[in-house]
């Protein structure tokens, strides 16, 4: 069955932010990737080669279309080597929920931008089992193809929402929610009391925003291994990593 015109217009009209929001639907590519989304969003439209998905008999997918071979999606695909499938998934609501913010860990990114950092954090979030990410307004847009593809599945698992920073952060001063920060003045991560709260990671290149910045009760510093010099910071992707790494090991 061949790929309409406009089943072929409407898929790169997803790849634009404004579809996207307008449709209300992204893209996924890939057997593994498109595998692990279909058990939690409804899928709009599977367009495959001829093999079957073993999820296809439980999730929700509106329309499939077989079509003969990879090539096929070339000219629909954002990726170097065509996939063998490509979905259409429906975004799921969500909100902020916020009587549950004192008693986990949450991530809050401040404007990170990179589709590749961001897609990384939300995968690192699932690893260790981090349940909500607040992202700025200006942060990169979950539903980017290549966040989509670097969160390799996570994003089914990871309660993602924008919103309004100052707006949570104002809840947590009011509720005693600790909230930190990771920055270059900030206490050694190691030798620092950690308990449930926000953790903030800021933009790539100029870290957490002043606005931002003024709420944070604990700024924590990833120290570097030696004193002989070293760049003066990490990928926002790695110290997210770190960072969690730490609270959890703690038993946070």
């Amino acid at each position: 069955m061949p790929i309409s015109k406009a089943k072929t217009k409407y898929i790169h009209a997803l790849k634009l932010k404004k579809y996207r929001d307008e449709h209300q639907c992204f893209i996924a590519e890939g057997r593994k990737l498109i595998s692990e989304l279909l058990p939690f969003f409804h899928c709009q439209t599977l367009i495959r080669t001829n093999e079957t998905f073993k999820q296809e008999k439980t999730a929700t997918i509106d329309e499939i279309i077989n079509i003969n071979s990879n090539e096929e999606l070339k000219d629909l695909s954002t990726l170097t080597t065509p996939p063998s499938a490509i979905a259409i998934f429906k975004m799921p609501q969500k909100q902020v929920i916020l009587d549950s913010l004192a008693n986990d860990i949450t991530l809050m990114l401040d404007n990170v931008q990179d589709p590749g950092n961001l897609g990384t954090i939300i995968r690192t979030a699932n690893w260790f089992g981090i349940k909500r990410i607040i992202c700025s307004r200006g942060c990169a847009d979950i539903y980017n193809p290549k966040v989509v593809q670097a969160t390799m599945g996570a994003i089914a698992h990871v309660d993602i929402v924008y919103s309004d920073l100052t707006t949570i952060l104002n809840h947590c001063k009011s509720n005693n929610i600790a909230i930190y920060g990771t920055q270059l003045n900030g206490k050694n991560i190691y030798e620092t009391s950690l308990t449930p709260g926000i953790i903030i990671m800021g933009n790539e290149g100029n870290g957490i925003s002043e606005e931002t910045a003024a709420y944070i009760d604990h700024a924590l510093l990833i120290p570097h291994y030696q004193n002989e010099y070293v760049i003066d910071s990490l990928n926002v992707a790695i110290a997210t990593a770190i960072t969690c790494a730490e609270f959890r090991r703690r038993g946070i």
